[in-house]
């Protein structure tokens, strides 16, 4: 971690200052899926009393993306703040968009210390908060679990970065590799445990991502359906290069509940366009490729213009496969289920997507009931 005053913390003040940064990070991942275009920002503000720290207020960025963490945390502090440490996990705004500078108002609230767990490479930050704070006096720390942070920001990171955002896809697999039949039943292959944590993960993307072949196989609803999250059902979206999705399928019927848009091609037929477009569905046109598929990584550029920054991708071996031909995979969540007793003859991993594992790295596996999630991630 680096300090403006360039003098080595101690290791009490470097465990404090981690215990501090990892709460802050997990309240910004309450909101994920809310507040894009925006990062979803978690803050604590930290004030010493009798030599114990003491949590002085909390505040994560509101859905929609506004008020900001650092706002919603000072104003819960009010006078209390002067003196104190606060503790984010992205560096605080320093530019003027529809409210003041996130880092103005730790200036004028008096905050003695800010520990800033990483850089906003938005170009209207990137550097200039951090700066700002410390032309005011203010002891900045910046780097405290940076990796951690990296993660947690990574579709705001790749946004403005890249101009599109970052795509974690999910397979589900047999003990054997397969991911289905061709000629088959629909093989289950995880639990309710394990499908309960993908409807989690779905509740903090900012939209899920399937091809036409799984409306057309499995005609799936694609919203999040926990008790409780039922609100946080993130856009769903499917590439139709010939908008073939049909318009009794449930994405379709339920179009105007939760939003639902179609990527394709700039010749797919304009008379589907306007039977999906009454129905309730959004349709998105885009440059095709040289089979005359919708372009995914234009696609995604697509996306990033209108504010998306994170997708979750639960389209199946095909989907996975030319995302990884085109380099656009940043997360790849692998679940190992039961085992197909001789029924599958669909592979999980495509060849392209077997050919891009040496450029992902395994950052974790958990055991969900009977079931293996493994994360693998784009370093």
């Amino acid at each position: 971690m680096a300090s403006a005053s360039g003098t080595a913390a101690s290791p009490e003040q470097v465990l404090e200052d981690e215990r501090f940064t990892r709460l802050a990070l997990t309240l910004g991942e309450r909101h994920l899926g809310l507040t894009w275009p925006n990062p979803s920002v978690g803050s604590v503000i930290v004030e010493r009393s009798g030599g114990a720290p003491v949590i002085l207020a909390q505040g994560v960025t509101q859905p929609g993306g506004r008020p900001h963490a650092e706002r919603v945390a000072l104003a819960a502090a009010g006078e209390r703040a002067r003196g104190a440490t606060l503790y984010v996990s992205l560096e605080p705004c320093s530019h003027h968009g529809k409210t003041p500078p996130c880092a103005d108002a730790i200036v004028a609230a008096g905050i003695g210390r800010v520990v800033s767990a990483i850089e906003d490479p938005d170009p209207r930050v990137a550097g200039h908060g951090h700066a700002r704070l410390r032309a005011a006096g203010i002891e900045v720390v910046t780097g405290c679990l940076a990796g951690e942070a990296f993660r947690a920001h990574r579709g705001h990171i790749t946004r403005v970065t890249t101009g599109r955002p970052a795509v974690t896809v999910k397979l589900a697999r047999t003990t054997e590799g397969f991911a289905g039949s061709r000629h088959g039943p629909r093989l289950m292959i995880t639990a309710e445990t394990a499908n309960g944590r993908v409807h989690l993960m779905r509740a903090h993307a900012d939209a899920v991502l399937v091809g036409a072949g799984t409306i057309l196989a499995d005609d799936p609803l694609l919203t999040v359906r926990l008790p409780g999250l039922e609100r946080r059902s993130p856009v769903r979206i499917v590439i139709d290069s010939h908008l073939r999705t049909p318009r009794g399928a449930r994405i379709v019927a339920t179009a105007r509940e939760v939003p639902t848009w179609i990527l394709t091609t700039t010749t797919a037929p304009t008379e589907a366009e306007r039977e999906l477009a009454a129905l309730g569905v959004e349709v998105i046109r885009g440059p095709a490729d040289g089979d005359g598929r919708v372009a995914l990584g234009a696609a995604l550029q697509l996306l990033g213009r209108r504010g998306l920054t994170r997708v979750f991708c639960e389209g199946g071996p095909a989907l996975a496969d030319a995302l990884a031909r085109d380099d656009l995979i940043d997360e790849l969540i692998l679940v190992t289920g039961r085992s197909a007793r001789g029924q599958g003859d669909v592979p999980a991993l495509g060849l392209a997507l077997q050919g891009r594992m040496d450029d992902l790295r395994l950052v974790g596996d958990e055991q969900i009931g009977p079931d293996l999630f493994m994360l693998w991630e784009k370093p």
